[in-house]
């Protein structure tokens, strides 16, 4: 039995045998889809958990969320084995972060364009990269949203792309010089590695022509971290998403663009960007206001 039909059956338990409400299970079942979408088929491994746990963390969500999706995935795996439906049950070692922020840590200006540019030019491997990390940083898209785009959203003379984000949301995106010419550069590789099975015609391909998974996304951000010496384990493409809003932010963008830039349905969460760039207020302040020394 797979892992789908596994969380098909303690779903039904917690139904029937533990008598959860339905709106109840309903959060079960988010919380766990949201687990086996991330492990894209794979058998679960404790790396396996940990690194859904710290993508968790990445994305800046509250530590009772965290909390919650991790007692759902132990909740799981201990059922599967109680009822012989797994032999071993990767959470037992898994600890939840001892310190969860409300948002990601930014990378700073520096660090995000050393970290864009890290991939380089010399393969096809390093030409997607380099697309795939100017997109993530010049859009601040998803990296559901980044994937998700197929070739023909993308308006290269227009210097946008069309992006779908939550509830099939859809709207149009600028693309800035740096990330039109990085996809350009990719677009010769893309041809030669596109196939006719490929669901769609997405635009950033892995290396066997399929589309590129979230997972891939996430595990291509850490690499070109790792390789311009900023730790892995803080950035992800939510914390790229997270440093083109702040920076936006911080050079002066109304916060009504940068809504409609990041696809949020209402303000207030893009307001929480005016509370991270707190300390380059009080910069400027300190350098402009006449009274301030």
């Amino acid at each position: 039995m797979g892992l789908v039909e596994g969380v098909e059956e303690y779903l039904v338990s917690l139904r029937v045998e533990a008598g959860l409400s339905a709106n109840t299970v309903d959060a079960y079942r988010r919380d766990l889809g949201q687990y086996v979408d991330f492990l894209e088929g794979r058998q679960p491994t404790r790396d396996d958990v940990e690194a859904f746990v710290s993508e968790l963390v990445s994305r800046g969500l509250a530590g009772s969320t965290h909390r919650r999706k991790l007692a759902a995935i132990r909740g799981l795996h201990r059922f599967l084995v109680g009822e012989g439906m797994a032999e071993t049950d990767p959470t037992v070692l898994v600890r939840p972060p001892r310190r969860v922020e409300t948002l990601p840590k930014a990378l700073d200006v520096e660090e995000a364009i050393a970290l864009v540019e890290a991939p380089g030019s010399a393969s096809p491997q390093s030409r997607r990269d380099s697309a795939l990390l100017e997109f993530l940083y010049a859009t601040g898209a998803r990296v559901s949203e980044t994937v998700g785009v197929d070739l023909g959203d993308v308006d290269l003379e227009e210097r946008s792309s069309l992006v779908t984000g939550k509830g099939g949301r859809q709207r149009v995106v600028p693309l800035g010089g740096k990330a039109v010419r990085a996809i350009q550069a990719w677009l010769p590789d893309r041809l030669a590695l596109a196939r006719r099975s490929t669901s769609g015609d997405p635009l950033f391909l892995n290396l066997r022509g399929g589309r590129l998974s979230r997972q891939a996304a996430f595990d291509i951000v850490r690499k070109h971290a790792a390789r311009v010496g900023i730790d892995p384990r803080r950035v992800s493409p939510h914390v790229l998403r997270h440093s083109a809003a702040t920076h936006m932010v911080e050079a002066g963008a109304d916060l009504r663009t940068v809504q409609e830039l990041l696809g949020h349905a209402t303000i207030s969460t893009t307001q929480v960007y005016t509370r991270v760039t707190s300390a380059h207020v009080m910069e400027i302040y300190v350098q402009s206001h006449p009274r301030s020394r």
